[in-house]
């Protein structure tokens, strides 16, 4: 058994404003599957499909007080491409962010309702991934993490050492999954969690018993009666086991 990450999820304070974005941001289309939900996507996109993790953004009443650690990096292929595409974002309505970055070769900035994303220099292991380089998550102990991550989902780790491990499905297509080891005080910037989705057939019961198992927690975030399951990591990050599909 194991699972599929699908989709980054957004709290938002206007989903269709914010999705917007997202959808000029990576060149997808933007729908909805209902009120204060919007779905950006690759066009003509049949998922789940690893080829592309997408962005659903959800509104909710107070997003200020939801907070996680996860970002997205965005991939460029070259020095024009980068300075066009950042140019573009911020016409778009992303403002520069400083986090204490430095000088760095990567540019960070933070989207119309706040949230952090980085858009890379061009790099070669990114050249294939399609505009989402990776899926960052700050933690603080990248090694657990990958165990976790690669026991809760059938991607493979590609790297790990005490401050970084890397990981992608086992397709060798889309985005990596990447833990960051980052110092506890910078760890909660962003509203970003992942959600996850069995294969047709699975058993949504028992993959969540499964994780569970691996160390995952159940999470209360106000969800109500709902389809999906709401876990925590070993490190307490949030995240969403949707129905099998």
């Amino acid at each position: 058994m194991a699972l599929r990450l699908v989709q980054v999820n957004f709290k938002a304070r206007d989903d269709s404003a914010l999705g917007r974005f997202w959808a000029e941001a990576l060149g997808w289309d933007i729908s909805s599957e209902g009120p204060g939900v919007s779905n950006v996507e690759p066009a003509g996109f049949t998922g789940p499909d690893p080829a592309a993790v997408c962005v659903d953004v959800v509104t909710v009443p107070d997003p200020e007080t939801v907070r996680y650690r996860a970002h997205l990096d965005l991939a460029t292929t070259s020095e024009a491409h980068q300075a066009e595409l950042v140019a573009r974002l911020v016409k778009l309505g992303a403002t520069p962010a400083d986090i204490g970055q430095g000088d760095v070769p990567w540019t960070v900035l933070a989207d119309p309702e706040g949230n952090l994303f980085c858009v890379l220099e061009p790099r070669p292991i990114y050249q294939d991934t399609g505009p989402i380089a990776a899926v960052v998550v700050n933690c603080a102990d990248p090694q657990a993490m990958a165990r976790f991550w690669s026991g809760a989902m059938d991607w493979t780790v590609h790297e790990v050492t005490d401050d970084f491990a890397r990981l992608r499905s086992a397709k060798g297509v889309g985005p990596y999954l990447e833990f960051v080891r980052t110092p506890a005080a910078n760890a909660a910037r962003g509203r970003v969690h992942l959600d996850l989705r069995p294969y047709p057939g699975d058993d949504q019961a028992a993959e969540v018993a499964r994780l569970r198992y691996l160390g995952a927690t159940d999470a209360e975030v106000g969800q109500g009666d709902v389809p999906w399951v709401c876990l925590a990591d070993t490190e307490g990050n949030e995240f969403c086991v949707l129905s099998p599909g």
